[in-house]
């Protein structure tokens, strides 16, 4: 086997220890495998955490510690993509075990289609559209579908703001007034803005709501009311999750200040929140870390909501879903403000759980979400390309399609440089 790490060929002692290709040893978060020439290292294919890429692309063990006789060697490691391609070449068997073809039971799926789509049209929803879209996820096995913000009528007024922008309690009663989680398998929820929420005033008691789950999001500065929020609704009855946003945007000093701050809280669940659509896989990896290992222990996760700019909303839910990610955002057809999210009806035809159903999702984007566009611009267009290169918020891509010459993308790109 040739790799950028070289070549190493087996010892007789180490050959006589391995049977064969297919030989596989398993240590934490690393798989020791034998291929046709050497032994190589790679993730273990069910590893959480996984394990950081070494420096090197060869790492020193040793395969039997308790032998005098087995001093340590240096082995190639190769990371889950390098590792397809060896495979593809015959060089090393697959492993015994085809996760992807599998599911994880108590991985929970989100719609957040009226709450993030709601960004788009001031949250202009009809009660029929969001009816719609709260009968589909109960027909399609979703979990939890969030409904809207709970955010100020102070700030967003009413009128002005369509009613899934403050979620009073009389409208969800209206909208949702029959609903029964334990019957439908469908858990609802709204998600409170730090500093835009009237959060004492507008929560109450969860067994006086529909609702189930707040979750609080915030920047970084805004940790310190975030606890607060978090801890306010737990105490009130609810589930609570934490929704760092803009964290591509911050150092990662802030990112550990902040996640020091949200661990001690109930918070059952953290989120990756990719708001400017600018993180790849390797920025994925990172955050999964520092998020898992600060909120360790049972009935904590880590979630993931992404946004389209770049194209890899999909395949960065992915890479969270394998890395151990237990808590999964989508909205129908991508539906969202900007360049949208996930697109719902590719979330679930990844997971193989047969309790989820995508034929009420295609069904929805046919009779709701296509005939949106005509009112409704989304999707990863250029302008939000290029704001998502350059990590920058949205809001001057949105600017910039509403106007008139909103076809000179060079001007935009321009424009964009210039201020950057």
């Amino acid at each position: 086997m040739s790799s950028a790490a070289g070549t190493w060929p087996l010892s007789a002692e180490l050959a006589g220890r391995a049977s064969g290709p297919g030989f596989a040893a398993e240590a934490g978060p690393l798989r020791f495998l034998k291929t046709r020439s050497t032994i190589i290292a790679c993730p273990a294919f069910d590893a959480r955490p996984r394990l950081e890429r070494p420096t090197s692309a060869e790492m020193t063990v040793s395969l039997d510690p308790s032998s005098k006789s087995s001093p340590p060697v240096q082995i190639p490691y190769l990371d889950r993509w390098q590792f397809s391609l060896l495979h593809a070449t015959g060089e090393c068997p697959m492993p015994e075990k085809a996760p992807w073809i599998t599911y994880r039971p108590q991985l929970k799926v989100l719609d957040c289609t009226v709450r993030d789509g709601g960004l788009a049209n001031k949250h202009h929803f009809s009660d029929e559209f969001v009816r719609a879209v709260y009968e589909t996820c109960v027909v399609a096995g979703i979990d939890y579908m969030e409904v809207g913000y709970k955010n100020s009528p102070r700030l967003f007024p009413k009128g002005e703001f369509g009613p899934w922008k403050h979620c009073d309690e009389t409208d969800l009663a209206r909208v949702f007034g029959k609903h029964d989680a334990q019957t439908t398998g469908l858990k609802l929820a709204a998600m409170a803005d730090a500093t835009k929420s009237d959060w004492k005033e507008q929560l109450v008691p969860r067994d006086q709501s529909v609702l189930d789950l707040i979750r609080v999001a915030f920047y970084a500065h805004q940790v310190s009311e975030a606890v607060q929020m978090i801890e306010y609704a737990h105490e009130l009855g609810y589930e609570t999750s934490a929704n760092l946003m803009a964290v591509s945007n911050i150092s990662e000093l802030e990112i550990d200040t902040v996640v020091e701050a949200i661990a001690p809280t109930p918070a059952q669940v953290m989120v990756i929140v990719d708001s400017f659509g600018h993180l790849y896989r390797e920025q994925i990896d990172m955050l999964y870390n520092k998020y898992s290992q600060a909120l360790s222990g049972p009935g904590r996760e880590i979630g993931i909501h992404a946004h389209n700019n770049l194209q890899l909303a999909f395949a960065n839910t992915i890479e969270a879903i394998i890395l151990g990610a237990n808590r999964v955002d989508a909205t129908m057809g991508g539906l969202g403000r900007g360049a949208g999210n996930c697109p719902m009806e590719l979330l679930l035809g990844f997971l193989r759980n047969p309790k989820f159903k995508l034929r009420p999702i295609v069904q929805l984007l046919q009779d709701y979400i296509e005939p949106l566009r005509e009112k409704i611009l989304w999707g990863p267009l250029v302008p939000y390309n290029i704001t998502g290169n350059m990590n920058r918020h949205p809001k001057q891509a949105i600017q910039f399609l509403e106007d008139e010459g909103n076809r000179n993308f060079l001007k935009f790109f321009d424009e964009m440089i210039t201020e950057g």
